[in-house]
């Protein structure tokens, strides 16, 4: 049983299929990421910088992950919000040693935190904490 699938267990994930946001200042490691996520022999050696988005669908034992990889270039950071009701989950991922840009990431967390859509799923009784 892997990661994913104990994940599923604790969280008592019903569904089949997760589809997931995958967000965070350009630069930050999303891509990254998402590619250990992937089983191993699906995995790339080559990464590039996501423009704009990217899909990545792959499966584990139990579930089927589609995961769109969101540019976090400004000029696309304002299309993350159209993306929040198609997703079950959100990375938010955070460059640490980025430190001239930790208030940037901050401020696009807090955004990401206090709109509408996802503050509802936070708050939505079908979840867990783990």
């Amino acid at each position: 049983m892997g990661l994913f699938d104990k994940l599923a267990g604790w969280l008592g994930l019903k569904k089949k299929e997760v589809h997931v946001l995958c967000l965070g200042l350009d630069n930050s490691g999303k891509t990254t990421i998402i590619n250990k996520l992937k089983p191993s022999n699906a995995q790339t050696q080559d990464i590039v910088p996501t423009i704009g988005f990217s899909i990545e669908k792959f499966k584990t034992s139990s579930l089927s992950f589609t995961v769109f990889d969101m540019s976090g270039q400004g000029r696309y950071r304002n299309l993350w919000e159209h993306y929040y009701k198609e997703g079950q989950a959100i990375i938010f991922v955070i460059d640490s040693s980025d430190k001239l840009r930790m208030v940037v990431a901050k401020e696009e967390l807090d955004t990401l935190l206090n709109h509408p859509v996802p503050a509802m799923l936070l708050k939505e009784k079908d979840y867990k904490k783990v």
